[in-house]
């Protein structure tokens, strides 16, 4: 039977160190602060909303709600990012995606300062990533596998480690962080030829292809570390699952991230996390 590594458990570690920085940076006159841009009332970003702002209430990260009608205009909402950027009061931005599809989101991403980018939507923050200088931060998501593998003392110097996914959110970001911590990494996707012996090889198998259940028993062995970045809705089954089919690859693997309560429980902290980062460097602390 699999260890399960939890990402409630990860996130109140995280969340208890970052209450300690906070504080520390209150005592300086310094109150971290997150802008939260919200066009439209999508329900994903409404329950992303509502997550954020009670993670940062709990750590003591200021929020500052920026809400626009889903048919603005383009030059207002670059009127916000501009209002954004030039407030030093506000340390980090998050802009919740897609916009509506009458806007320029890419212009829309690059008008924000790097630096203020906590979530590594301009291109500045991902090539940051990628050559490891530069201001920005990476992807939540991204960070929060390393997070959690960090937590359960999984060693990354020298492991073999496959990544199934290569998007510019969690994929090839995770794929280079990986890299910068000394493992070997194998990027595939779900046009790998013979992608279950290349996960098999894996000593760490990170699985974020976007497909429910993609990940079955064959693509794992004994002693794997599985992390799971999968989040998909399984309408017939009323429930979330993960890129990994979870009943069959627990009893095989060492250890394995659930869907819900893996990565998605720690990557409102990591944000949070990169708004206290940011407040710490806007002050030079």
């Amino acid at each position: 039977m699999a260890k399960i590594l939890s990402g409630k458990e990860v996130a109140a570690a995280l969340n208890s160190r970052l209450q300690a920085r906070a504080a520390a940076l209150a005592e300086q006159g310094v109150l971290p602060t997150l802008a939260i841009v919200r066009v439209g009332e999508r329900e994903d970003d409404l329950s992303y909303e509502r997550g954020a702002m009670k993670r940062c209430s709990t750590v003591g990260v200021s929020v500052r709600p920026f809400v626009l009608p889903a048919d603005v205009r383009q030059d207002e909402l670059l009127a916000v990012i501009r209002q954004i950027n030039e407030d030093p009061a506000v340390h980090g931005c998050l802009l919740f995606r897609p916009l509506p599809k009458h806007l320029d989101e890419r212009a829309v991403c690059e008008a924000l300062r790097p630096e203020k980018d906590v979530d590594c939507i301009t291109s500045g923050s991902l090539a940051a990533v990628f050559s490891g200088q530069g201001a920005g931060y990476p992807p939540c998501t991204a960070q929060a596998v390393l997070e959690i593998l960090d937590h359960f003392g999984c060693e990354l110097r020298g492991k073999r480690v496959t990544v199934v996914g290569r998007s510019l959110v969690v994929g090839k970001p995770v794929s280079m962080m990986l890299l910068g911590r000394h493992a070997t990494v194998t990027i595939c996707h779900t046009r790998t030829a013979d992608l279950p012996g290349q996960c098999r090889q894996a000593e760490i198998l990170v699985a974020a292809a976007g497909k429910a259940g993609v990940i079955g028993k064959e693509h794992v062995s004994p002693g794997q570390v599985v992390v799971d970045v999968g989040i998909n809705w399984d309408a017939a089954a009323g429930r979330l699952r993960g890129d990994v089919d979870f009943e069959q690859a627990e009893p095989l693997v060492e250890a394995i991230t659930p869907v819900p309560g893996g990565v998605g429980a720690v990557t409102t902290s990591v944000l949070v996390g990169h708004v206290v980062d940011a407040a710490a460097r806007a002050a030079g602390l």
